[in-house]
């Protein structure tokens, strides 16, 4: 078994698997949280900088299928519609990388968690704010910031991001559509990043490639479940991983 796999015992790497696939159903279904399990999943089996090597892959090929289900043209207007959100965070994300080893997470992922929580819960029990789609680039450019920042340092950028989308009330395939182009290429810019650290390297990347092809089953499962669902309840599906995802981050930065 090469790289990393060989030190890893069987039932390690089955549940692992078995952690890409529920990542992947997720993923299909709301359209994002692939990270967040892999690294909360991974991150109780193996070291954390093993963790984030690992869903690094996974997170590349599948927001690349998810960018380009309504083909190539779709995904260039979304990526013109949101350049400014994309570059920001891509910057950030670059420059957050290299302080995995440096900064405290526990302060980072409380930071993130708790508003993530607060605004599903606020969500849920009605309170539906709404951001113009338009002329709001102040607000664009801060969570494109806030994205990345925490993205490159935990591989975590989902939350804010869906967010924000959600406040826009972005329609269902349009957020299905931006996710995974935003998501994309924020993880062709979290690869190059953790390639540059060392996180990604010839021992750990063979993790990484195992939990594509699981990973990319679970999502055609759960896009399956995605196209038969309306607006309103993908908004409530989302809202409800937003808000297991907030609790994890606060959980973690806790514990």
């Amino acid at each position: 078994m090469p790289g990393i796999l060989a030190d890893l015992t069987p039932l390690t790497v089955l549940v692992a698997l078995g952690i890409a696939s529920l990542a992947g159903v997720i993923k299909g279904l709301v359209g994002f949280a692939m990270p967040m399990i892999l690294v909360s999943g991974l991150g109780s089996l193996v070291a954390p900088e093993l963790a984030l090597a690992g869903l690094i892959l996974p997170t590349l090929v599948t927001n690349g299928f998810q960018a380009l289900a309504q083909g190539p043209r779709a995904a260039v207007q979304s990526v013109r519609r949101f350049r400014v959100f994309l570059g920001v965070a891509c910057v950030m994300l670059l420059l957050s990388a290299q302080l995995v080893a440096v900064l405290p997470a526990q302060v980072l992922l409380l930071m993130i968690g708790a508003p993530i929580t607060l605004f599903a819960i606020l969500q849920l029990a009605g309170w539906q704010p709404r951001v113009a789609s338009e002329g709001h680039r102040g607000l664009e450019i801060g969570i494109g910031v806030f994205a990345g920042f925490i993205g490159g340092f935990s591989g975590v950028w989902g939350p804010p991001t869906v967010a924000y989308l959600t406040a826009m009330g972005t329609e269902k395939r349009e957020q299905m559509r931006v996710q995974g182009v935003i998501y994309g290429l924020g993880a062709v810019a979290l690869t190059l990043a953790h390639i540059g650290s060392g996180v990604l390297n010839a021992a750990t990347v063979w993790l990484s490639l195992a939990l594509v092809p699981p990973a990319l089953v679970g999502m055609w499962v759960g896009s399956r479940v995605q196209s038969r669902i309306d607006q309103r309840a993908f908004r409530r599906a989302t809202l409800l991983v937003l808000l297991i995802a907030g609790l994890n981050l606060v959980r973690r930065a806790l514990t």
